[in-house]
């Protein structure tokens, strides 16, 4: 008898869930690389040292850290569109940062950006959805108060640059978050919901302190 070789198919592409685990703990690491390359105040004597400093700022302030990433996980959870708060957050930021930068005074920041971090706490524990407008409104309105508080500490020279390393690190972030919930997607509703009431309970801490 002959014996015959059975041809076996290609080996099957890695699943998505997969690459979304490994660029998951890609982007995890970018807050220690970030902060290993500057670990200091904003250096601005070259615009590289200062996009740097942006890069790193937004991992240095916890409260800052968890929004982006809140809204991320949110966005993926819970939105169609999931791009679409994520790219509204950065957008707002930026513009907060700039009025930051310029100057201008902008009211009660801190106890916003505590309350930024109840909203996006309970709206990731319910994984509520909402109107696109509607989720847009909300996260800008919030945005815009983190960057005003970022704005008011990256000054010095090469301003530019640092405020696109920050962007840059809020969009790694809200990536962070995006992928997290893609890999929390298909584990059940109470690993979502305890990481957003985790989220409002740290918001709720912060709005304690600052009354």
């Amino acid at each position: 008898m002959t014996q015959r070789t059975v041809l076996t198919q290609h080996t099957p592409v890695p699943s998505v869930r997969r690459w979304a685990r490994l660029a998951f703990l890609c982007t995890a690491s970018v807050p220690m690389i970030a902060a290993a390359h500057t670990g200091g105040p904003l250096h601005d004597h070259d615009a590289l040292s200062a996009f740097a400093a942006g890069l790193a700022h937004p991992f240095r302030g916890l409260d800052h850290l968890v929004a982006m990433v809140a809204v991320g996980l949110w966005s993926a959870l819970a939105a169609r569109r999931a791009w679409l708060a994520p790219v509204a957050f950065a957008t707002a930021l930026l513009a907060g940062a700039l009025m930051g930068r310029s100057g201008i005074a902008v009211p009660a920041v801190e106890p916003m950006i505590a309350a930024s971090l109840l909203a996006f706490g309970l709206l990731l524990a319910t994984r509520l959805r909402v109107a696109a407008g509607a989720a847009v409104t909300v996260v800008t309105g919030f945005a815009f108060f983190h960057g005003a508080a970022h704005g008011t500490e990256l000054v010095g020279g090469f301003g530019g640059a640092a405020l696109t390393g920050m962007v840059v690190a809020t969009l790694l972030l809200h990536g962070t978050g995006l992928l997290g919930g893609a890999l929390l997607r298909d584990r059940g509703r109470w690993w979502a919901r305890a990481a957003g009431l985790g989220v409002a309970g740290f918001g709720l801490v912060l709005l304690a302190r600052l009354a």
